[in-house]
């Protein structure tokens, strides 16, 4: 193709792509043209001009609305590209027009929700989470909890216990988020019960155009993700697929069903779900990446032994070349090359040479349909999600899924996973208030049918608590902290928490090691400290020492030809489990779950036999 026909095809990529942001401007100015179009290499143009580090088409595109949000086809966003170019005033304007536009979408978008909600019937439900993990003792260390969600004509109200994750630790409080749907705008409320504190802040369309100091980032807040791996993690979509679950015995098969809640459900795999999980280092200085605990592979997936590759993509810097182009175009690609989808590149691209690490965990997630629940998956569950998802990582991570397509039915019960070791299932129940009642709300029986009244002061504040309003500024720093925080939990923090905590010198327990805390008097360790909180409550001291002492007896009594034949710890009934060490802990964590599955079959085929034998004496009978 000649470069003419390349450009009418790509206008605005062509002017990234030569940084004419006068034309640009221009032409993003005339309107009626796909500023959002995607070129051969699947990138939008601002990712391009991000790419190509062209600070001036970049802040042209995005003071004409161009998505800083949007992921290229590699899950990227053009914040993650700017950090990876390691130019921090490119990053200052991409992160600082991100937020604006994160901030003005949720103003726009809330508003927009509740009038959907607004047409639908009113209703209360409950939503359980409960996360789970398949690694042995994690999932006993797992919290859950129970979102209940009141809904009344445009305004949501959403009760939650599980705050969040600080220091290695889930943080437990009573929050509620309320949605009060007005004409043009929306009143949202954090409703803080521990400190009875209300945060009010009021959703609307802002007028007038972006003012480029209202978000600008601070100069900390660059350097922060300057030194610090780009991280991302998502579901791979294009390989699941959704068969229904058989049950039963020899060639006496049929369709699983099961009982959720009192509603007859049928039962499915998605099978072929993998959660990828993307981590890129080339911004980052060779101190900042030993500094990093994150890229320090640990000692549990080396022994569960992930599926992990290391990329790295070299560009062939070829002739003499501008400086510009050498760091950002180091495989000196033509445009003709470059947006010719005929032209295979293979390894050369542009950009700074990429140097990325990929993790795939393959899952096996369940859902049970049932077809004639009384909610409407489109009209009333999915906006109450996308209000959640605007501030916090689970409900995102559920959306997404959740809006594949599904088998016919509503999901009463979904498993999906959030990271590597860690998997959320959720069950809806108590639907209407049916099974337990609910202060505020009113069954309404009509035949077959049931609804519920939900009174309006469900969705008032306490008098007596303190109201807290905020600026656009403020609000908008704030959500952004709720939501990084969450994105932590999901990429870091269950990482982050099974490192190694110890060295041949320094023992840690396993339970230690799990909430990364050293214990008293370690040698080398920071001085006394006092037991984490995570193990302050009796509750958690009696798991504490379960655990130790189920380690403990696997450490004496060993399996004669067992994975764990070869250990010769000493027992840790009268010793410290400190004394193991951390592979060996893990190893026995191991066998105690090997063990534990082992007997799961066991008895399943018991089961099997035994019911052959009643059906072969029933037809002997006969």
């Amino acid at each position: 193709m000649s470069s003419k026909s390349l450009q009418a095809e790509f206008p605005v990529h062509w002017l990234v792509w030569h940084n004419d942001y006068e034309e640009l401007d221009k032409l993003l100015q005339a309107g009626e043209i796909n500023k959002e179009k995607l070129d051969p290499r699947g990138r939008t143009a601002l990712h391009l001009a991000v790419t190509l580090g062209n600070l001036e088409s970049a802040r042209v595109l995005m003071r004409h609305g161009c998505d800083a949000n949007r992921e290229n086809t590699k899950n990227w966003t053009a914040l993650q590209e700017a950090i990876a170019t390691g130019d921090p005033e490119l990053v200052q304007l991409v992160l600082q027009y991100r937020d604006y536009q994160r901030y003005t979408r949720r103003a726009e978008g809330v508003p927009g929700l509740l009038q959907k909600l607004r047409e639908a019937s009113d209703f209360y439900v409950e939503m359980k989470w409960e996360f789970t993990s398949w690694v042995p003792l994690v999932s006993r260390m797992c919290p859950s909890d129970t979102y209940k969600v009141w809904k009344s004509g445009a305004n949501v109200r959403i009760d939650t216990t599980l705050l969040g994750f600080d220091n290695m630790n889930w943080q437990r409080g009573s929050r509620s988020f309320i949605f009060r749907g007005q004409v043009n705008s929306a009143v949202a409320m954090e409703v803080d019960h521990d400190a009875s504190v209300v945060y009010t802040e009021t959703m609307q369309v802002l007028p007038g155009p972006v003012d480029p100091n209202l978000l600008r980032p601070h100069e900390d807040a660059v350097a922060a993700r300057l030194t610090t791996p780009l991280v991302t993690t998502y579901v791979d979509t294009d390989k699941i697929s959704f068969e229904r679950n058989k049950t039963g015995i020899w060639g006496w098969r049929s369709e699983k069903s099961e009982t959720v809640n009192g509603y007859n459900c049928k039962v499915f795999n998605a099978t072929n779900v993998e959660l990828v999980t993307k981590t890129r280092t080339e911004h980052m200085t060779e101190q900042d990446k030993k500094k990093n605990p994150a890229q320090a592979r640990n000692p549990l997936e080396s022994f569960l032994g992930f599926a992990e590759k290391e990329e790295k993509v070299q560009g062939a810097n070829n002739g003499e070349i501008l400086e510009h182009e050498r760091l950002y175009n180091p495989s000196h690609i033509t445009p003709e090359e470059y947006f010719n989808d005929r032209i295979e590149l293979g390894d050369r691209d542009i950009g700074r040479p990429i140097e990325q690490s990929t993790k795939i965990q393959k899952f096996k997630a369940n859902l049970s349909l049932c077809e004639d629940y009384p909610l409407s998956l489109q009209e009333q569950v999915i906006p109450i999600i996308d209000l959640m998802a605007t501030s916090n990582a689970h409900f995102a991570k559920l959306r997404d899924f959740i809006t594949l397509t599904l088998p016919a039915g509503f999901p009463v019960k979904i498993e999906i996973p959030l990271f590597h070791v860690l998997n959320a299932k959720i069950t809806f129940g108590n639907i209407f208030a049916r099974d337990s009642p609910i202060e505020g709300v009113t069954i309404v029986e009509d035949g077959d049918i049931s609804t519920c009244i939900v009174e309006d002061n469900i969705f008032e504040a306490p008098a007596s608590f303190s109201r807290i309003g905020e600026s656009e500024a403020s609000v908008t720093h704030r959500h952004e902290r709720v939501r990084d925080e969450d994105d932590e939990l999901l990429q870091f923090a269950i990482q982050q928490s099974l490192l190694e905590a110890g060295t041949e010198d320094d023992k840690v327990t396993f339970w230690e090691a799990l909430n990364k805390s050293r214990p008293n008097g370690v040698p080398g360790g920071e001085g006394p400290q006092s037991l984490p909180r995570s193990l302050q409550t009796e509750e958690e001291r009696q798991l504490q020492r379960a655990i130790e002492a189920s380690l403990g007896m696997d450490s004496q009594n060993p399996p004669a030809n067992g994975p764990l034949s070869d250990i010769k710890e000493p027992s840790i009934c009268t010793q410290p489990p400190a004394i193991l060490s951390d592979a060996a802990q893990l190893r026995l964590a191991m066998e105690l779950s090997q063990r534990e599955d082992a007997e799961r079959e066991r008895r399943r085929k018991q089961e099997e036999e035994e019911l052959a034998q009643i059906l072969q004496l029933s037809l002997t009978e006969k």
